[in-house]
């Protein structure tokens, strides 16, 4: 059972304190307080941001979503906390149960406890508990059936490699055009040499999340990957140093670092954005098959 407590915003689960960064929590706050209700995206942009200029309102609320799906263990194709209504908005759909209050003993339906809400706010500790639970037992077989099967499926899907935007470190705004055109690159080769064996994202909007608002574990619950591929640019004296990651979700463990130290001019950066996806391409395409099938990694390239 998940607790939340609408005063302090902090969710638990059985207790332990889980990590949910402020807007996030701002957000579950609202669609848990409106439990049952379709609650759409203008009004989640207007409760969480108000008048708030120069911010990506969309990619901002699929971060929050991302993220409290995460927390949740929720599953965004068949949920069991937060139902997507497409360029609609939101329901939260498990039963709630306000907690601290005397009058309730026992875990009402969400929609009395949205219809009294206010009557309740002022009473004991702004604590709402929730569980996604099947109402009859036959509800409860059918959904583990689904899971079953699902997992059945899922085993059977190659795993998926998500890449995210590379990020320029190099106090150059003239540097981004280049660390997107690398991040395309490796795309492309790992898509290429991918022949069945691993499926590839490169083009979903949390991927194109500033640093600052990256959450990998976000990204392998709202994508289901399985790895992830992220990289810098970086000034390093009169050289730029390039380092590409490949880690592994969800114990974000690092498989293989590509390094590259190299003078970048206009002349040769498409030269050099072609080069380094095809020794990434190579290094990671290989380790991404192995780690997956569960066979040892192969050893480090001679340099």
């Amino acid at each position: 059972m998940f607790e939340f407590d609408l005063d302090t915003r902090e969710l638990r689960r059985e207790g332990v304190l889980l990590r949910l960064q402020w807007q996030p929590a701002q957000v579950l706050a609202y669609l848990v307080d409106h439990a049952g209700q379709a609650v759409t995206r203008e009004e989640l942009i207007k409760e969480i941001w108000g008048g708030e200029t120069y911010v990506d309102f969309d990619r901002g609320l699929n971060f929050c979503i991302g993220q409290i799906r995460s927390a949740l263990g929720d599953d965004s194709v068949s949920p069991r906390y937060i139902r997507t209504w497409p360029k609609r908005g939101y329901q939260f759909i498990a039963p709630v149960e306000r907690l601290g209050d005397p009058r309730t003993g026992s875990a009402q339906p969400f929609e009395d406890l949205a219809a009294k809400h206010g009557a309740d706010a002022a009473v004991g500790k702004k604590r709402i508990g929730f569980v996604a639970a099947a109402a009859v037992a036959l509800m409860a077989l059918a959904a583990s059936a689904g899971y079953l099967l699902r997992s059945w499926q899922s085993a059977r899907r190659p795993p998926i490699v998500a890449v995210l935007r590379f990020d320029n470190e190099a106090n150059d705004p003239g540097m981004a055009l280049f660390s997107d055109g690398l991040t395309d690159n490796v795309v492309e080769r790992l898509t290429a040499l991918s022949l069945g064996k691993y499926d590839v994202i490169g083009n979903a909007q949390i991927l194109r999340l500033p640093r600052g608002q990256r959450d990998l574990a976000a990204i392998a619950s709202s994508l289901h990957a399985s790895y992830v591929v992220l990289g810098q640019v970086q000034n390093n004296g009169a050289q730029s140093r390039i380092l590409i990651h490949l880690i592994r979700l969800p114990d974000q463990k690092h498989l293989w670092v590509a390094r590259f130290d190299r003078t970048i001019t206009d002349s040769d950066s498409l030269q050099l954005e072609s080069e380094a996806a095809q020794k990434v391409g190579a290094e990671f395409s290989e380790r991404i098959v192995k780690d997956s099938n569960g066979s040892p990694l192969p050893p480090a390239p001679s340099r």
